[in-house]
């Protein structure tokens, strides 16, 4: 009989743990036949709001949605700027295309992933409206300067914390926060191979202002605020289905545990890789806590040495994933912005350097051996074949 297969998400084995609770509260979700909102739904978004901190907590039917719908929220119109960082997933800077908003590019930091600060002010011009920082990875991007920032030029924040549900930031006074809840508005995703995973699709948004989180429930049931059929703005349709609320409530309960195990394997990743040389495993900002989710190695030969070593793990039956291949500002859906190559270096450079490996709260340390063992082996081939 041979090896298990090692996944890079393993949901199924999560599952198993939890599964008496899973079915029974999907079970009761069936009989009471109330599958959109419902008491269900709400307990989660109770639930959810106390466990971030935050002041009120909208669910909705994915992370991009949560995206739209915070920047419709904001009140900002096209035409209106919004600075984000060029990489990251595409969904965040497609919603503010989408909209007729124009996306507005910062280079990253080469240690986090996450949007160069010291690069923001430098890119408020008259029609910039909004700040939307990336949680990337799993840790939160450098939150306090950017909200000094928002304040001197009258900017809202949206963060996409879809990445880092659980994440906390540092302020300078010691204040701890959860990402998603340090700006005006935060959005995360429950796809399933998040942290705090859904069985399908679902997202959610934050916010500590109350008249805020009244317009955004407001939009995400197609404008509607008390009269089932009188809209009071244009919306959408994003909602959140019962049966992954309750699947969602359950897994909440674990989240903590999920998220130590997660920095229990990068923690044993690390010890693997540190001493390899051309290989620099994930950098920790002091202000933030980890929740890893995703262990991104950069492979310091570069995008031949990468994609040689990921063909080389390909053929042993090590799964692992580049995200991200290509940048955003190189995106051809943003050809008609301008950008060129050559104007985010530190994102060209990720792109063709990246490499993660499987990540999830179910790695053993045998599967940590197994997949660094390999691992070394197959970078030691790539420097030889190319």
């Amino acid at each position: 009989m041979g090896e298990v297969k090692i996944q890079m998400v393993d949901t199924l084995t999560q599952y198993s743990h939890i599964k008496e609770e899973v079915d029974q509260a999907v079970l009761e979700v069936i009989r009471s036949g109330m599958f959109i909102g419902g008491p269900v739904v709400n307990r989660f978004k109770e639930n959810l709001a106390q466990y971030l901190g935050s002041g009120q907590v909208i669910p909705c039917a994915n992370g991009t949605d949560a995206l739209q719908v915070a920047l419709m929220a904001a009140g900002l119109q096209p035409g209106d700027e919004v600075i984000t960082p060029a990489f990251t997933y595409f969904a965040t800077a497609e919603v503010v295309a989408l909209l007729g908003l124009k996306p507005v590019f910062a280079d990253v930091d080469p240690l986090s992933f996450n949007i160069d600060i010291q690069q923001i002010e430098s890119l408020i011009g008259p029609k910039t409206r909004c700040i939307l920082p990336v949680h990337l990875f799993g840790q939160c991007a450098d939150m306090e300067p950017t909200l000094r920032l928002a304040e001197k030029y009258n900017l809202v924040v949206i963060e996409d914390a879809a990445q880092a549900i659980g994440s906390e930031y540092t302020l300078a006074d010691g204040t701890v926060k959860k990402a998603g809840t340090i700006g005006h508005i935060g959005c995360t995703s429950f796809y399933p191979s998040k942290n705090l995973g859904a069985y399908g699709d679902g997202g959610a948004i934050f916010t500590n202002d109350e008249a805020l989180g009244k317009k955004i429930q407001m939009i995400c049931n197609h404008g509607i605020s008390t009269n089932r059929y009188i809209h009071d703005v244009i919306g959408v349709n994003s909602r959140l289905d019962a049966i992954q609320a309750a699947i969602l409530d359950i897994k909440l309960t674990h989240l903590e545990t999920y998220n130590a195990a997660r920095r229990n394997a990068a923690d044993m990743y690390d010890q693997a890789f540190k001493l390899v040389s051309g290989i620099d495993i994930p950098f920790r900002s002091s202000f933030t806590k980890h929740v890893f989710h995703q262990y991104t190695l950069k492979i310091k030969g570069g995008r031949a040495l990468r994609d040689q070593l990921k063909a080389n793990l390909d053929a042993t039956g090590i799964p692992s994933m580049i995200y991200y291949p290509v940048p955003l500002h190189l995106q051809p859906a943003y050809k008609n912005f301008g950008y060129a190559e050559g104007m985010f270096p530190v994102s060209e450079q990720l792109s063709a350097e990246v490499i993660s490996l499987p990540m999830h709260s179910e790695l053993t340390e045998q599967h940590i051996e197994r997949i660094t063992t390999h691992f070394i082996d197959c970078y030691t081939s790539a420097q030889n074949q190319i």
